[in-house]
């Protein structure tokens, strides 16, 4: 029972640690499956694909289903309900009124046709005035339609394949702009990574720098003992020393930070990675290569070829739209309907619309559109001109930041040799401790200055990278 307790609390530490020794590679892998901006980005990808569905769905028209439920005692609805019905008789015109001043001037002939001839010419009037009872005041009834309608467009001009062809384009911008945002994360998470790897070094320098400070301070106690040092010689190393340790703290501190950051970006709980030991890569880059790969002009191409149909939807506005429809239903005084074949019904069409003149609106929407595709082109030639040139700053940057990582390199190697032969001439007493701490702060200060732009240089050479999706 123990050894089953002890396996359950192994495996819970386990499941609650992060990951470990965690490699860039398999970090951008987690990336593009993990990263939730990435995941709405996909989902609104999706809702664009949905967009072509619903558009190729008008070429196939529209079917609908309706049911009515009436009850009146208006004379023409009940009228019109009995004709829907195919109930109609000639009682509900008014017949039985007619029929009997009819009947009332046969009785009075007494059987002579000329004589009841007669007398239909004399009253006829009169007989018309009639307003029959069952025509004019009907019962209340009850009406129940079933019908189905199908209407299709046959002829838009062109508008519906131009409508789909944009929704196929914004699908496919939504998936560049999918691509965009999944550039972005891997350029944070490789200059985390990066960054990183800068941490560690410093860290391990400032480790190097801090041993070398309590071999000084073992020095002083020493000279101290022997009367060469003063006491204020160890308080100024012992000062140092907790510089450095705080120093080395505060990069501890920002490695956690960035532990953290890359969770955040994988989704996934990070306790330490293996930091890259080089480097990233300065990419190739040229003109061809830039047009090629870079997202912001494929994107800014397919907003030209965007604006281009939308000149063509505006164009069908001048050309005849037509459609057909095509009605069926039934309708009866019950809810259920009892020999629907008697009472069914049908109705066909065909609708032709051509809009003659609407004051010249549709003329100056299609100007505006033509004027959009003009600006369109022109930001597409810009921004071909402008990663180009943004290319070849970051370019010249890196240039110049990789000579002066260089030269900070050189710098830096200098002042720590220039700390070890001070710390030689202070022990022979050559010279006092403040100069020896000034040539060591010297070092930190170099130090400092080529992480920071070992930093930069990493920044820029990512940035290039991203510039052209690589």
């Amino acid at each position: 029972m123990r050894f089953v307790y002890l396996l359950l609390v192994v495996a819970t530490v386990q499941l609650s640690a992060g990951l470990k020794n965690l490699t860039l590679g398999r970090a951008l892998n987690m990336l593009e499956q993990n990263n939730l901006e990435v995941k709405v980005s996909r989902y609104e990808e999706t809702m664009k694909f949905y967009d072509i569905a619903a558009v190729k769905a008008k070429n196939y028209g529209t079917l609908d289903f309706s049911f009515t439920a009436l009850r009146s005692n208006e004379a023409g609805n009940v009228f019109g309900f009995k004709m829907q019905s195919r109930d109609a008789t000639f009682a509900d015109f008014g017949f039985a009124d007619f029929m009997s001043a009819l009947g009332q001037g046969a009785q009075q002939s007494s059987g002579d046709f000329s004589t009841f001839t007669q007398g239909l010419s004399q009253n006829g009037a009169s007989i018309l005035s009639i307003k029959p009872k069952d025509l004019n005041y009907p019962k209340a009834r009850n009406h129940f339609v079933y019908k189905l309608t199908y209407k299709l467009p046959l002829y838009t001009g062109g508008m519906l394949t131009s409508y789909r062809k944009i929704t196929e384009k914004m699908y496919s911008m939504s998936k560049l702009d999918t691509d965009k945002v999944l550039s972005l994360k891997k350029f944070q998470l490789k200059k985390t990574f990066y960054d990183v790897s800068l941490v560690n070094n410093f860290i391990a320098n400032l480790h190097r720098i801090e041993k070398n400070i309590k071999k000084l301070e073992r020095v002083v106690k020493e000279m101290q003992k022997e009367g060469y040092a003063l006491e204020t010689d160890y308080l100024e190393v012992d000062s140092r020393l907790s510089e450095v340790e705080a120093m080395v703290e505060e990069a501890k501190l920002n490695r956690k930070l960035a532990y953290q950051f890359i969770s955040f970006l994988i989704d996934a709980d990070v306790s330490s990675i293996r930091a890259p030991k080089r480097a990233p890569r300065m990419p190739r880059v040229t003109k061809d290569i830039v047009e090629a790969r870079s997202l912001d002009i494929a994107k800014a191409k397919l907003g030209l070829k965007v604006s281009k149909e939308a000149i063509a939807v505006e164009r069908a506005k001048f050309k005849p739209q037509v459609g057909a429809f095509a009605e069926y239903g039934t309708a009866s005084k019950d809810l259920v309907v009892h020999n629907m074949g008697e009472k069914d019904y049908y109705t066909v069409g065909l609708q032709a619309k051509w809009n003659l003149y609407n004051g010249g609106a549709d003329k100056a929407s299609l100007e505006k559109a033509k004027v959009r595709y003009l600006k369109t082109s022109a930001q597409v030639a810009l921004a071909k001109k402008g990663i180009w040139l943004k290319a070849s700053k970051l370019k010249s940057e890196i240039r110049s930041l990789s000579s002066r990582v260089r030269s900070y390199t050189k710098q830096y190697k200098f002042a720590k040799k220039l700390f070890l032969t001070y710390k030689e001439k202070y022990k022979e007493g050559l010279v006092s401790i403040t100069d020896l701490l000034i040539k060591q702060s010297k070092e930190l200060e170099m130090l400092m200055k080529l992480q920071k732009i070992k930093n930069d240089k990493n920044t820029k050479v990512l940035e290039l990278q991203n510039l052209i999706n690589g």
